[in-house]
């Protein structure tokens, strides 16, 4: 749908590591056994634990109240701004990216086009007891934007403009449905840009629902760190503001930071205030080619250690090299090794010197190549396998094949091991696997392509990456550094941080919605809720 250029435009301000214990073979035999033990003594407590709860279990509107609600909505927003199509149904319900899909699907799609319609419809929501689920990008990963217990499916592809842009103080307003391209596309003029850069597809809405990142955050941070300031509609239809504008605040309690990464199970996001950051007067990517993952890893380490400015690290293994070869997607044929990929930014001086010392580096790391340019159309080439890395995947699938992507975090100086630990196991699943990720901030991803009408192939997948986060966690990391809970890591979260917190965040949510109507079923369970039937 073509975005309204309408915005405003202000210029100016009125308003030494120890050897690790972690053999291959020890971390292996560890993680087999407390996957299994670990993850069913959690999930039974987290039963317990919401049984023995307290508060009632939610009550959902049953299909003539759900009927009474969506003529109510017509008469509110149009006929048009509702939808009920099957297939519209179905595009809202189910994905192809996502890890994990359930069987039902929302009961109608409203198209709001401002705040006060988001508003409107959450106060009909909350008179009849309906879920409401917020979509925008669609390209999520653990069924973040599924509609397990029905509900209205709140899209926002009518709200995908650019409210205003302040240049000179570095921010702009936009709606949940720009994506993160088109808005740097727009504002290129300025010398400013949106430096989060997660999947091509993604937009604006659904990146603060998970606090997602990409591959600029070893240098401008995540989602959580370029959000000034949100508008919310809650449970009740009411409408808040988070805070006002400047970069700084110590008013009040956190609120913009509370709702960046909770997925709309707090509240629905309208407008997003967006820090945006110069865009650099030099820039260069490298590419390296290292013998094993540890090697290139251990490079990672050693140039964080330095405090070279770098713009991003990637790293891939041999087997992703090869698939985005495989696809013919990019210019050129890479070598099928481990590689990893950097950014450099700053001035022509700045760039120079960072890109010897990363040189020098990685050769006493026993780098095989090093390859660099500045020119604008090289960069584009040098850095298009990792940009294709996804879509080079997904174009390997054949007939009922589907590809889990999932991810975790681990502190920097662990990636080596895990990342080492995880591609021995990947290896021998018997499936094709490849290893990737943000090295310089420690995210790691896998994907697996794997039969999806195979229960025994699907029953090794999910093992192994239950595997993966258990072993994630061992090395004081986490269940996810970039994709979200969504429900196909609920459980993980509980190993995670424990029922106490669960319960913390809880009571949070029953405070900001009472009835659960708010993406219900994601992150946590809520007691007495009734089990999600995945497909």
């Amino acid at each position: 749908m073509p975005q309204s250029h309408a915005w405003s435009r202000s210029t100016s301000t009125t308003a030494t590591k120890s050897p690790s214990f972690w053999t291959t073979g020890r971390a292996l035999m560890l993680t087999a056994f407390a996957s299994s033990l670990t993850y069913v003594v959690g999930i039974s407590d987290m039963g317990s634990f919401l049984n023995n709860a307290a508060a009632e279990a939610p009550a959902y509107a049953k299909k003539p109240q759900m009927e009474n609600a969506v003529s109510e909505l017509r008469s509110l927003l149009g006929e048009d701004a509702i939808s009920t199509e099957d297939d519209d149904l179905q595009r809202h319900g189910y994905s192809e990216w996502s890890s994990v899909n359930i069987e039902q699907l929302p009961i109608a799609i409203a198209y709001p086009q401002r705040t006060e319609d988001v508003s409107q419809i959450a106060k009909v929501c909350s008179k009849y007891k309906i879920p409401m689920v917020p979509f925008s990008g669609g390209t999520s990963l653990e069924a973040n934007f599924s509609a397990p217990y029905g509900g209205v499916c709140i899209d926002f592809a009518m709200m995908g403009n650019i409210l205003a842009v302040h240049e000179d103080d570095m921010d702009c307003v936009v709606q949940p449905s720009i994506g993160w391209m088109d808005l740097n596309e727009q504002i290129k003029n300025t010398g400013l840009f949106f430096p989060v850069d997660p999947g091509p597809t993604a937009m604006i809405g659904g990146m603060v629902g998970t606090s997602c990142s990409g591959t600029n955050a070893v240098r401008y941070g995540t989602m959580k760190d370029n959000v000034v300031n949100l508008t919310v509609v809650l449970a009740d239809g009411r409408i808040i503001k988070t805070r006002k504008r400047p970069r700084k605040s110590a008013a009040g309690y956190n609120l913009t930071g509370l709702f960046v990464g909770s997925e709309g199970t707090l509240g629905i996001v309208t407008e997003i205030t967006l820090k945006l950051s110069v865009i650099p007067a030099e820039t260069s990517v490298a590419v390296v080619t290292f013998p094993t993952i540890r090697d290139a890893a251990s490079a990672a380490i050693k140039i964080l250690r330095t405090g070279i400015q770098i713009g991003a690290m990637e790293i891939m293994d041999e087997v992703q090299m090869e698939v985005v070869n495989r696809s013919g997607f990019t210019k050129r044929v890479w070598q099928e090794v481990p590689t990893m990929f950097f950014k450099f930014s700053g001035t022509k001086g700045q760039v120079k010197e960072h890109i010897g010392m990363v040189k020098e580096i990685s050769k006493d790391n026993r780098s095989k190549s090093f390859e660099f340019t500045s020119d604008a159309e090289e960069q584009k080439n040098l850095w298009s396998a990792r940009k294709e890395s996804l879509w080079s995947m997904l174009a390997l699938r054949k007939g009922d094949e589907q590809v889990w992507s999932t991810d975790v975090a681990v502190p920097i100086s662990r990636l080596p091991d895990i990342i080492e630990i995880s591609k021995k196991e990947m290896d021998d699943l018997g499936v094709f696997t490849s290893a990737l990720g943000h090295v310089g901030d420690g995210n790691f991803h896998e994907a697996i392509i794997y039969d999806a009408k195979n229960p025994e192939e699907r029953k090794k997948v999910e093992e192994c990456n239950i595997r993966l986060v258990e072993r994630a966690l061992e090395m004081e990391g986490t269940c996810t550094g970039e994709h979200g809970i969504g429900i196909g890591k609920k459980a993980s979260l509980i190993k995670e941080l424990g029922l106490e917190t669960i319960g913390v965040m809880q009571s949070i949510k029953r405070a900001l919605d009472p009835n659960c109507l708010m993406n219900p079923g994601k992150i946590f369970d809520m007691p007495g809720m009734a089990p999600i039937k995945t497909l």
